[in-house]
């Protein structure tokens, strides 16, 4: 766990800028609630683990955030910018600061890999198809994928490369805040761990704010500076690995001290500190040759 955020996400007074901010969240789908009343604050700069048991909700607050489902009660701000009252020109703004990496990948099976990543810029950006190819084929050596990729189907690609080819869609727009739906779901120890590197390479080269749906432990100690939990509607616990090793909470204790739960080396620095090796050595879980630019 990285101690303090960069210098570039504090504020003038040195408190940390809130990327997202929910209170008193509530979200029902016919008689179940399945958010009620959450309150949590997503700084930016950082990489934030979202946690709980399976159908508690986890990915209903991303899903709130972006508009694809309703809340009956509570406000979301993005960025100072209240969700309730933003107008169509002021959510079209904020869609355009947002990447998401939904579960399974979520790839238009018709497209290839290189039309599913321009999917995003034909709806924001006007720009000509040399351009979006040149985009799009800068996307794809970005997230670790060959250039040959770029015109294969989902069909075609493994389960780490559709992870992939996925994250280089997100990335399609360079968004402020990337939304990651259980992203090492599905892949091996090995591809899970190399997927992990390439998310705390990009974060930190990037500055992304990172929010990350996940049950993955390994994930969570090795690229998330806080983790929140999720149970019973609310959050229930936030802070660093330590404080969800001290807290009281029943659930959060079954989950951070339970039989699957591996033992957390603290004299191991996680992914994205500080003491991670530079991003262009050859130590480095990753390499990124152009960011942000043409």
């Amino acid at each position: 766990m990285r101690e303090s955020q960069p210098a570039a996400v504090q504020s003038k007074a040195g408190a940390r800028e809130t990327a997202i901010a929910a209170r008193g969240v509530v979200v029902e789908f016919g008689a179940k609630r399945v958010l009620d009343g959450l309150d949590l604050d997503v700084y930016r700069g950082e990489v934030l683990g979202f946690v709980g048991g399976s159908g508690q909700g986890k990915s209903v607050l991303t899903r709130a955030v972006l508009g694809l489902v309703e809340k009956q009660a509570g406000a979301i701000e993005v960025f100072g910018q209240s969700l309730e009252t933003a107008t169509s020109k002021q959510m079209k703004a904020l869609d355009r600061r947002f990447g998401v990496l939904f579960q399974q990948g979520a790839l238009f099976s018709g497209l290839t890999v290189r039309q599913n990543i321009q999917v995003p810029m034909r709806e924001y950006l006007g720009l000509s198809r040399g351009l979006m190819d040149e985009l799009a084929m800068l996307k794809i050596e970005m997230v670790g994928l060959s250039r040959d990729a770029a015109d294969k189907f989902p069909a075609e690609l493994s389960g780490g490369m559709i992870k992939r080819a996925a994250l280089a869609r997100a990335l399609a727009l360079d968004p402020d805040i990337l939304f990651l739906d259980e992203p090492t779901s599905g892949l091996d120890p090995i591809g899970a761990a190399e997927f992990d590197k390439l998310i705390a390479t990009l974060q930190r080269t990037l500055g992304l704010t990172v929010f990350m749906v996940t049950h993955d432990l390994d994930s969570i100690y090795s690229i998330c500076d806080r983790i929140a939990a999720l149970a019973d509607g609310k959050v229930v616990a936030q802070g660093t690995i330590a404080d969800m090793l001290a807290s009281t909470h029943p659930w959060v204790r079954a989950y951070f001290h339970g039989d699957r739960a591996r033992r957390l080396d603290a004299s191991s620095p996680p992914l994205n500190s500080p003491a991670s090796p530079p991003l262009n050595s050859p130590e480095s879980p990753a390499r990124v040759d152009s960011v942000r630019s043409l």
